[in-house]
């Protein structure tokens, strides 16, 4: 049952933490799903995929198609003015997010 709450909770947090990851830069998936891995947030392709589809459906991310040197082009991913007013909104209900579980659990 902790897994699975634990498990809902990283799922919740996937769309902000892509666009806070993409907010930095053009970026390939791949160089998505490491940059994911070094935050200790192991994203399978199969849920990255799809969660990248929805941003760019929803206007808070856009694509754009690369030749690549190793194979077939390949697709940037970019935010957009709407993503990064949405990831300005999510940073301030994170930071009072933050603030109101301190408050309940340091006394």
């Amino acid at each position: 049952m902790l897994n699975t709450k634990r498990l809902q909770m990283r799922k919740g947090l996937l769309s902000f933490v892509v666009l806070l990851s993409v907010s930095k830069g053009e970026m390939y998936s791949s160089d998505l799903l490491i940059d994911l891995k070094k935050a200790n947030l192991i994203v399978v392709e199969g849920t990255l995929y799809p969660l990248l589809t929805r941003l760019k459906n929803e206007g808070l991310l856009e694509h754009s198609w690369r030749e690549s040197k190793y194979g077939p082009p390949r697709k940037y991913y970019k935010i957009t003015k709407l993503g990064i007013q949405v990831l300005s909104d999510l940073q301030k209900t994170w930071k009072e997010l933050q603030k109101s579980i301190n408050n309940v659990t340091i006394k």
